[in-house]
């Protein structure tokens, strides 16, 4: 799929989460090029009168959200949020996400996780039958990351994942760093079994701060196939 097509995919589906945004509400506003094409739907809509406040995921958000005209408050200002509508580097049908192709997984989590919804909004080549094709980011603390590494491989191979790349996030030939200055080591698994399983290994790990893997977070999942072909997905009530 072309950039172009997959940028006119991603601002239908954020256009079509538009309709779940009503004025009065606290947002929670996601990271990434998915999120930000919500960001340039939304923003016409305050301009034009919808009144809303926002929480940040990202530094990088806020920043554009405000070039914008998007209200953005701290976070512990305005919680709990109404909603978040954030994207997905993956997510299945059950609405289970890996996140953190842009770095902000940790604030990204926390805001998801203060919300009494989460809307994600992808383009079709988003939605997987089985997670893990594109690599799980973990978060660690800079102080002995190679240590940690080490035993986030020990504890996953207990759970069948022995053999896998994982490679330290770099960006600009330096070691990336999220916005609370932590490093990021990404897994690629290849194929994910049991989310909640793998989640919680890797957080009994020393040093681990959060994983990408949003499991029971997603209410409801917008898929752009086309700009037609929209799909939207809920998650049950048992899951």
């Amino acid at each position: 799929m072309a950039e172009s097509d997959t940028a006119t995919l991603k601002r239908v589906a954020a256009t079509r989460a538009l309709d779940f945004v009503q004025t009065g509400m606290k947002l929670g506003l996601g990271t990434g090029t998915t999120a930000e094409a919500f960001l340039d739907v939304l923003a016409p809509r305050v301009r034009g009168g919808l009144n809303i406040i926002a929480a940040a995921t990202s530094e990088r958000t806020a920043i554009k959200a405000r070039g914008l005209g998007i209200p953005i408050i701290p976070l512990e200002q305005i919680a709990p949020l109404d909603l978040t509508i954030d994207g997905a580097d993956e997510a299945d049908r059950d609405l289970t996400l890996i996140k953190g192709g842009g770095g902000a997984l940790l604030r990204e989590k926390i805001v998801a996780s203060s919300s009494n919804r989460m809307i994600v909004v992808a383009d079709g080549s988003k939605l997987a039958m089985r997670l893990g094709k594109f690599p799980l980011p973990v978060e660690v603390t800079e102080f002995g990351h190679p240590v940690t590494a080490t035993r986030i491989r020990a504890v996953v191979a207990g759970l069948g994942y022995a053999e896998f790349p994982m490679v330290l996030r770099q960006k600009d030939g330096a070691t990336f760093r999220t916005d609370g200055g932590n490093v990021i080591y990404d897994c690629a698994f290849g194929s994910i079994g049991d989310a909640a399983k793998l989640g919680a290994a890797i957080k009994s790990v020393t040093g681990v701060v959060e994983h990408g893997l949003f499991i029971g977070l997603a209410t409801r999942l917008i898929v752009a196939n086309s700009a037609d072909d929209v799909l939207v997905l809920e998650r049950s009530q048992h899951g």
